[in-house]
Parts: structure tokens; sequence; C-alpha cells
């Protein structure tokens, strides 16, 4: 009983460390796999036990997937850092990474700030038709000559239009890619 709590109090199981770092125990043992997490020891029962610390090794490898970081990225500059000679070698290797990432970060916030824009544009059209003076079949909304404010139709309602007689087509047929919009070619 004695043994029971020193494992106890130092110790934690894989079910516990899944549920402190909301990972699934599969999660855990995949990351074992990798060797990227180690158990410190087993119990009397076969259980994998945990330093307290492994809670913060979890963390890391999730921080590290969240920059975009694949787990064998991540075991691969794990190995590189242990074989490098020296700490500067190691230091710029890791330096490299963090920039690349961190160039991919800002594109996909440049992404993310074009869509927000044209969402805002979508939104801001739209809203000028729920007063809409011709509530007819959506063929009059291909032809809409409503003032909307907005200057010029937004490519992400100019996708849904396509036809310039206003006729029925397939879902297909009727999209325009927002690279044609932007090239001056609205419709199809």
């Amino acid at each position: 009983m004695a043994i029971q709590q020193t494992i106890g109090s130092h110790y934690i199981r894989v079910g516990d460390l899944a549920r402190q770092t909301g990972k699934t125990v599969r999660a855990i043992h995949l990351y074992e796999e990798l060797g990227l997490l180690e158990p410190a020891t087993r119990s009397s029962g076969g259980f994998r036990l945990y330093h307290a610390a492994a809670v913060e090794r979890v963390r890391w490898i999730d921080l590290l997937s969240g920059l975009g970081i694949s787990l064998h990225e991540t075991r691969e500059v794990l190995d590189r850092w242990w074989k490098s000679n020296r700490g500067p070698e190691a230091m710029d290797e890791l330096r490299t990474l963090f920039t690349a990432k961190l160039e991919e970060v800002r594109e996909n916030i440049r992404r993310q700030q074009t869509l927000e824009q044209e969402l805002t544009a979508g939104l801001e059209y739209l809203e000028t038709c729920r007063v809409c003076g011709e509530p007819g079949a959506v063929e009059c909304c291909v032809n809409c000559t409503q003032d909307h404010g907005v200057g010029h139709e937004p490519a992400l309602l100019a996708g849904f239009k396509g036809a310039r007689d206003g006729a029925r087509r397939t879902p297909r047929s009727t999209l325009v890619t927002v690279e044609e919009r932007q090239e001056g070619h609205p419709e199809r």
C-alpha cells in the first residue's frame, strides 16, 4: 500500500494524462511510438505511469502541432536537436523552422483577412436585399438593378450568377471562380 501511495503521488496513469491534456489514450500511445513521450515506469498491473511533467510535454507537442508542425517533423527536429554537436547549430535549425512557420502563419492570416473582407462585403451587399423592390424569383436577382451601395458585386456573390439572360443552369455551370471575377470575367 505504501508503494502505491508513492506511485500515486509522483506518477499519473495514461488515462489521467489523456484527460488532463484533452488527448485520447491512443494519441498518448502514438506520441510514445514516435519517441516524443516516454512513460516513467509501469505499475504492477502493467499500466503506463508518467511523471507529472508529461502533461507539459503533451501540451508542447500540441502547441507545435497547432503551428503546423507534424508529429513526424517534431520527431525529426528532436532527433537532429540531440544529435547536434553544438548548441548554436541546433538553435539555427530551430530558428529556420520557426521562421518558416511564422511566414506560413502570416500568410494564413492574410488569407483569412481577405476572406473576412469578402464576407463583410457580401453581407453588406446582401443587407440591401432585405428591402428589395423586386421580391420575385431568384432569376430577378441575376439582373438586379438595385443600388447595393458597395460599388461592385462581391466575388462571393458573383459566383452565384453566370447566366446573362437569367436562364436556369446547373449549379456547376453558373459558378464563377474568384480569379475569373478579379480578372474582369464576371460571367462565363
